[in-house]
């Protein structure tokens, strides 16, 4: 996935971390929790999403400093944290529609 771009990730399958199928009802909120094995201070942790039959959309990414990046047209509705005490990075959606159903991807990066 591209981040601003001028840098782009390939994320190997083997990087992907965990994922969810989410059945999105309308206005609704939800919450996924991605508890991972590696230390969240020393990776970026991104969200990806896959509508079925579509391709992968970019969400955003939390960096292993804490900043965060969004893709521009999803950042007023979704929401990324961090808890370093226990190595789990949530997403928190708000406000979604029927078109947010999707598989949704926490991945590592790479480097």
């Amino acid at each position: 996935f591209a981040l601003l771009g001028h840098r782009t990730y390939l994320i190997p399958l083997t990087q992907c971390v965990s994922f969810h199928s989410l059945t999105v009802r309308p206005d609704a909120t939800f919450t996924i929790n991605c508890k991972v094995s590696y230390s969240v201070t020393s990776y970026a942790t991104g969200w990806i999403r896959q509508p079925a039959g579509k391709t992968l959309e970019w969400i955003g990414v939390i960096w292993s400093n804490g900043i965060l990046y969004y893709k521009d047209s999803l950042k007023s509705k979704f929401s990324i944290t961090r808890d370093t005490s226990s190595n789990t990075i949530t997403l928190q959606g708000k406000n979604m529609q029927a078109e947010d159903t999707a598989v949704y991807y926490c991945a590592r990066d790479t480097q």
